[in-house]
């Protein structure tokens, strides 16, 4: 009984290491580059038709490390969409909700200095039309790795589902060099739809089931 676990301890370290080296490169990148690289993933985003007007987008109040997410939501209002963000709900069982946002509702420091809406009207997750997620490292799949506590597969755990609904579509947010040939999943993983980066839009053929 001891060989499972082991291989378990072992694929836990490695996803460790593999998280370290991918933040420090997003972390490597700053100032200018960040701000020329948000901006440009935000008009590849609004080149795509995600925007349109009276959608229901989630995202994200990006962190120092990650890609910024400020251009992208000022074109979003620009655009009339109607905006969603994640707040935390309980951290034992990783459980979050998107709440209904406008410029000028409260914001509160949440658990690890994630900024979220300090109160508001939440929204089914299905019932999101488009969802722009944060992530460490994506491959050429679309599988996705984050800071490992769960939160997004757990949300959107219908995805995986025997079902025609496909929504919302879920769009990583990254810079380049966040990219790996291949990452390690494991069936719980929800895969992303799409991904872009400052350099390109992926899209990701899913089987509808």
């Amino acid at each position: 009984m001891t060989e499972p676990t082991a291989a378990t301890d072992a694929d836990a370290a490695n996803r460790r290491a593999l998280r370290r080296e991918l933040r420090a490169r997003r972390r490597a990148i700053t100032g200018r580059a960040r701000a020329l690289a948000s901006h440009r993933v935000a008009r590849l985003i609004e080149n795509s038709g995600l925007l349109k007007h009276d959608a229901r987008l989630g995202l994200f109040l990006s962190s120092d490390e990650e890609i910024d997410t400020a251009p992208l939501l000022a074109l979003a209002q620009a655009r009339g969409c109607r905006l969603y963000l994640p707040r935390i709900t309980s951290t034992r069982d990783a459980r979050m909700r998107f709440i209904a946002f406008q410029t000028g509702d409260a914001l509160r420091e949440g658990p690890w200095g994630m900024i979220e809406p300090a109160s508001g009207t939440p929204i089914n997750p299905r019932a999101l039309d488009v969802v722009f997620l944060p992530l460490v490292g994506f491959d050429d799949a679309g599988h996705r790795i984050g800071m490992g506590k769960g939160f997004y597969d757990r949300h959107f755990a219908h995805r995986r589902e025997p079902s025609q609904l496909r929504r919302p579509l879920l769009v990583g947010m990254a810079y380049q060099v966040q990219r790996m040939s291949a990452l390690p999943h494991a069936p719980h993983d929800v895969p992303l739809d799409a991904i872009v980066t400052e350099f390109s839009f992926l899209r990701f053929r899913r089987e509808r089931r």
